[in-house]
């Protein structure tokens, strides 16, 4: 069971990657570019963007890796 999550992990990292530099290349070509990132410090979740609607999605998704964390830490 291991080494199947290790192997999903390693395919979701590079998934990630590439979806990155696609993204970067096809901003490229763009000259209005919306940008967000978010994270935790602790148990609280922040966002950073130039777009309100960017930034609710961040948050959004945050808060739900958070239930999600949560959850599964119970579980164990």
């Amino acid at each position: 069971m291991e080494e199947v999550l290790v192997k999903l992990g390693i395919i979701l990292i590079l998934a990630g990657f590439f979806a990155v530099l696609l993204g970067v290349l096809l901003a490229a070509r763009s000259e209005n570019v919306k940008f967000a990132f978010g994270g935790f410090i602790g148990p609280v979740p922040f966002g950073f963007a130039n777009d309100p609607r960017m930034l609710a999605l961040v948050i959004f998704i945050s808060l739900f890796v958070l239930l999600f964390f949560v959850l599964s830490v119970k579980q164990i």
